[in-house]
């Protein structure tokens, strides 16, 4: 009677045994379909955004290169080093002969006029020059300063020999508006600062003159 009980024990005890044993299996494979799910949408979630990424710098370079409209463009401008005055072809000036000394084009605004031949320096060096003259609201002035003071490779004074009230100039091409709040302002920075027109990308913007 005393072994038939313990038999019985035994038997329930690798019964519960058995049946704790399929259901941490169990529990192991549903842990294994969680793991491979969770992967699988975190690398679909990857591609994805890599291809959103890929799209996204493929737009910003095809915007930089559509034109702008209005914009005036010249080609072929000399670069010589000179040590006299320069009369150019457009004013403000977008190239040509200049001084070997640029004036200080890393967020620069100057409140009075600059020279040419310093500020065409800085244009060969990839910056944008921002001018105005009497016509320009004393807001966009203000609005533009701002702006300048926070972009590495612009500055600004003001022109008075300019038919717009507005005019940013890099080297070989310019922009002539009415209103700081033209959006294509911020075309012509995003393109030219330091764009592919620039004759010697990475030259300094410091270090040169003051007026």
């Amino acid at each position: 009677m005393g072994t038939s009980n313990a038999k019985a024990k035994t038997a329930a005890r690798r019964a519960h045994m058995e049946e704790l044993r399929k259901t941490e299996q169990a529990r192991e494979r549903r842990m294994r379909l969680l793991t491979l799910g969770a992967t699988a949408v975190i690398l679909v979630g990857l591609a994805g955004g890599g291809w959103f990424l890929v799209d996204s710098a493929q737009e910003k370079e095809e915007a930089k290169a559509a034109p702008i409209s209005g914009e005036q463009s010249w080609s072929k401008l000399t670069q010589n080093h000179v040590d006299k005055a320069v009369t150019y072809k457009m004013s403000p000036p977008v190239g040509g002969d200049h001084n070997q000394v640029w004036v200080n084009c890393d967020r620069q605004v100057y409140t009075k006029t600059v020279p040419n031949e310093n500020a065409v320096h800085a244009l060969e060096h990839g910056a944008v020059w921002i001018t105005y003259n009497d016509k320009a609201a004393k807001a966009d002035v203000e609005t533009l300063s701002e702006r300048v003071t926070n972009t590495s490779y612009t500055f600004m004074s003001p022109y008075e020999d300019q038919t717009s009230p507005i005019v940013l100039s890099a080297w070989e091409h310019q922009l002539k508006v009415d209103k700081a709040s033209d959006p294509r302002i911020t075309k012509f920075l995003d393109k030219y600062v330091q764009g592919e027109q620039t004759p010697e990308p990475g030259a300094a913007c410091t270090q040169g003159m003051t007026p």
